[in-house]
């Protein structure tokens, strides 16, 4: 890369960086000019691409960074991403299969940022079958996010609140108590655990969930109204 060229990919890097990308991207696009084969300036433009609702010009962008460099897996897992945002679903799980065998060439060799990225995706299709009643389906993807990434304390709670769906309480319970050791400030673990225990008939233990998440969380506005509920039932 020529001097011009490395200053312009710097600048072009670091406002990409800071997110301001209407300004990283004319001078990503200059140096393509010149070198049209640089994988991660083909990648970041498609995030650009991506950011504005551009699905099929984002596409374009890391299908070809894919060329250039088959196993470019940020690349691969933002063109999957993409594909779902255009319908394209078959697509999607092809390049998102491909992705993760990419990352993963032995047992272990998982990389943690990839791990995570890939947990990410697992999380956001479970929320989708989540959405639609699908329960069974959501179980397995968050199953494999929580595989790729144990700490999750979202994913902990999502995983609890669909088994308990199923009626699967005890199940659940173990998934809240899990994201509260993980994260004891993450609020929702709190509430879904209280709201458990009183589904389970335990109003004493649900009572002592929700103070205990309005002691680290007085915002919390779930657990103050279940509260609130539940004192105004035992007045009646």
């Amino acid at each position: 890369m020529d001097e011009h060229l490395e200053e312009l990919y710097s600048e072009g890097k670091r406002l990409f960086e800071e997110g301001r990308y209407s300004e990283a991207e004319p001078l990503l696009k200059e140096i393509l000019k010149t070198n049209p084969r640089y994988a991660d300036v083909l990648n970041k433009l498609g995030v650009i691409s991506h950011m504005k609702g551009e699905y099929r010009e984002a596409a374009d962008y890391f299908e070809r960074a894919l060329r250039l460099n088959p196993r470019y897996t940020e690349a691969s897992l933002n063109l999957a991403i993409t594909y779902n945002e255009l319908g394209e679903f078959e697509k999607s799980r092809e390049v998102f299969s491909l992705a993760a065998q990419v990352a993963r060439p032995s047992p272990g060799a998982l990389d943690p940022f990839v791990a995570g990225k890939l947990a990410d995706e697992h999380y956001r299709i479970g929320n989708i079958y989540l959405d639609f009643g699908m329960y069974d389906e959501a179980i397995d993807e968050y199953r494999k996010a929580l595989r790729l990434t144990p700490n999750l304390p979202d994913v902990h709670t999502k995983l609890g609140i669909t088994l308990r769906n199923k009626g699967l309480h005890e199940e659940a319970i173990v998934h809240f108590n899990s994201a509260k050791e993980i994260n004891p400030n993450y609020g929702q673990a709190w509430v879904q655990l209280g709201i458990t225990y009183y589904m389970k008939g335990l109003t004493g233990l649900a009572i002592e969930e929700w103070e205990k998440a309005l002691e680290r969380n007085p915002n919390l506005k779930e657990a103050r109204n279940y509260l609130q509920l539940i004192k105004s039932e035992e007045r009646k």
